[in-house]
C-alpha cells in the first residue's frame, strides 16, 4: 500500500488548531474526490516539488492544508491573475489554479478569460457545482434554469437572470488554449475519466505546452438539500444535460514553442544604458528608507519617485518603485512609494514612510499621520497645513511651486522638491547620483536634463529658512 505522502496529501490536516485526518468538505461533496485525484496526479507524476497551487476563495480555500506542495492564496476571483504571475515568475514550476463557479464564473471571469486568451502557461481546474457553496447556496452564473437556490427560491428565471454560463464553450472560442474539457465526479466511471483529465492538465504544465482548462461537474448535497446519492443523480441527469461532458479542445500534442516570459521595464531600461551599472549589492549597514510622494497627476510625482529609485540603483542599493494613480491623466490624485535598502526588499508597499513629499493639501491630509517618528514631511508652501504633523516628525514647508514659476519653468516643481530632499539630507544617497538620475530622466531631451540640473542647484542654494 502506497504511503500517504506518495499520494500527494499530508498525513494529517492541522485545521482549527488541531490535527485531523478528514477534510472540511460536506459528505458527498465533489471537492473531496477532486482533491484526492489532484493529489494523486501530482505525486504519481513526481511533480510535488515543482507544483505551485493557487488557492481560491470558496469551498476550495483550505487546500493548502491537504496537498503536499507549494501554495499561494488568492483574493476572491483572482486565482487566474495570481497564477499568471506565478507562471511568469517561475516558468520552471507547474502552476495550477483551483477555482469554483462563483470564483471563476462570476467575479473572476474576466481574469480567467483573459489569461486563457493570452495562453498563459498554467492549468485551471474549475469546479462547477452550479451555485455558491461556501457562502450559503446562492445562485451562481452556472445555476441551471429553474434551479432553486437561496437567492432563487422559486427557481432561476432566465427572464430575470439570464441562462447558465457555459465556461468551456466560451473559452473554446479562443485560439490560445491547448486543452479544454469538461468531466464529472458523480459516479465511479466518471471519476476515472476525471482522473485521466486531471493527469493530462499536469502533464501539459509539466511540459510547458500552454493553457489548460478542466471543468469538473460536482454534486453539492448540502446546498442541493439532497442526500449524496440524489445529489449525484442530479449532477448526472440535470447538470450534464445543460453542461455536456467532453473535450472541446486538445492541441496539447502540438503545444507551443517555449517563449521568453515578458517582464516589466526596469529602472535600468527607463533611465540608463542596459549594462551600464552592476546589479544591487547587499550592504546590511545601509538602513532601509521608505518614501511616499503624493500630489496631483501632472505635477511630476511619479517621475520624482523614479528619480530617487534610479539614484539608489546607481549606488547599487536594492530599490522598488510602486505607483498609484486614478483614471485621470491630469488633475487626479497620484502617489508613489519608493523603498531603498541595503538588503533585498520584501514588499513595495509603504504604509509608514520615513519621508513624505506632499504637493497638495489632500496628500498631506491623507498621508501625514502615517509618517514614522523621526521622519520628515516636505510640503509645498502653498498647501494649508490644517493639522500638526505627528509628534517627533519634522515638517518642512518648501516653496517648490513658487520657485518653479520664478525660474520660468512652472513644470519643474518636482525638481524643486528634489532640491529640498538634497538640501535636508533626506535620501541617504549621494548628491552626484541624485543629479545624475535627474538628468537621465530627460535622456530623450538632453538639453532639458542639463537645464533641470541647473534649476536643482539654484533652488538648493536659496535660503528659505
Amino acid at each position: 500500500m502506497a504511503n500517504i505522502e506518495q499520494r500527494g496529501m499530508y498525513e494529517s490536516f492541522p485545521r482549527s488548531g488541531k490535527n485531523v485526518s478528514y477534510t472540511h468538505y460536506c459528505p458527498g461533496c465533489g471537492h473531496g474526490i477532486i482533491n484526492k485525484l489532484i493529489a494523486e496526479a501530482c505525486a504519481d507524476l513526481g511533480l510535488q516539488d515543482r507544483t505551485i497551487f493557487v488557492d481560491p476563495v470558496g469551498c476550495g480555500v483550505f487546500t493548502y492544508y491537504y496537498w503536499d506542495a507549494a501554495h499561494i492564496s488568492a483574493a476572491h476571483g483572482r486565482a487566474s491573475a495570481a497564477a499568471t504571475g506565478v507562471s511568469r515568475a517561475r516558468p520552471d514550476a507547474v502552476t495550477i489554479a483551483y477555482q469554483g463557479d462563483g470564483d471563476l464564473g462570476a467575479i473572476g471571469f474576466n481574469n480567467a478569460f483573459q489569461a486563457a486568451a493570452r495562453g498563459e502557461r498554467f492549468g485551471c481546474i474549475f469546479v462547477n457545482n452550479s451555485l455558491y457553496g461556501m457562502t450559503g447556496g446562492q445562485m451562481a452564473p452556472t445555476t441551471l434554469d429553474g434551479e432553486t437556490t437561496t437567492t432563487t427560491p422559486f427557481g432561476r428565471d432566465p427572464a430575470l437572470t439570464g441562462h447558465p454560463l457555459h465556461v468551456c464553450e466560451v473559452f473554446a472560442q479562443l485560439k490560445a488554449p491547448v486543452y479544454i474539457a469538461r468531466v464529472s465526479v458523480a459516479d465511479t466511471k466518471r471519476i476515472m475519466q476525471a482522473k485521466q483529465a486531471i493527469r493530462k492538465v499536469f502533464e501539459i504544465q509539466r511540459d510547458r505546452k500552454g493553457y489548460a482548462l478542466l471543468e469538473i461537474l460536482a454534486p453539492c448535497p448540502t446546498n442541493f438539500k439532497m442526500t449524496p446519492d440524489k445529489a449525484a443523480a442530479f449532477c448526472i441527469n440535470e447538470m450534464e444535460a445543460e453542461f455536456p461532458l467532453g473535450v472541446f479542445r486538445d492541441s496539447a500534442g502540438e503545444g507551443l514553442a517555449p517563449r521568453e516570459i515578458p517582464r516589466a521595464a526596469s529602472c535600468r531600461e527607463l533611465f540608463a544604458e542596459k549594462d551600464a551599472v552592476p546589479p544591487a549589492a547587499d550592504d546590511p549597514s545601509f538602513e532601509e528608507r521608505r518614501f511616499k510622494f503624493a500630489g496631483y497627476g501632472g505635477q511630476g510625482i511619479l517621475s520624482l519617485g523614479l528619480c530617487i529609485a534610479e539614484a539608489a540603483r546607481l549606488e547599487r542599493r536594492h530599490t522598488l518603485w510602486f505607483p498609484s494613480y486614478g483614471p485621470e491623466q491630469r488633475g487626479g490624485s497620484a502617489n508613489c512609494s519608493v523603498v531603498v535598502s541595503g538588503t533585498p526588499i520584501g514588499s513595495p508597499a509603504v504604509e509608514h514612510p520615513d519621508v513624505l513629499v506632499c504637493m497638495n493639501q489632500p496628500a498631506y491630509e491623507r498621508f501625514a499621520g502615517d509618517v514614522k517618528k523621526g521622519g520628515t514631511i516636505i510640503v509645498d508652501a502653498t498647501v494649508p497645513v490644517v493639522a500638526d504633523p505627528p509628534e517627533g516628525v519634522r515638517l518642512v514647508r518648501w516653496p517648490a511651486v513658487k520657485m518653479a514659476e520664478e525660474f520660468g519653468v512652472p513644470k519643474a516643481a518636482n525638481t524643486m522638491m528634489l532640491a529640498a530632499l538634497k538640501k535636508f539630507k533626506c535620501t541617504g544617497l549621494s548628491d552626484e547620483n541624485l543629479e545624475t538620475a535627474l538628468v537621465a530622466s530627460f535622456k530623450k531631451k538632453p538639453a532639458l536634463g542639463e537645464k533641470n540640473r541647473e534649476l536643482l542647484r539654484a533652488a538648493e542654494a536659496r535660503d528659505h529658512s
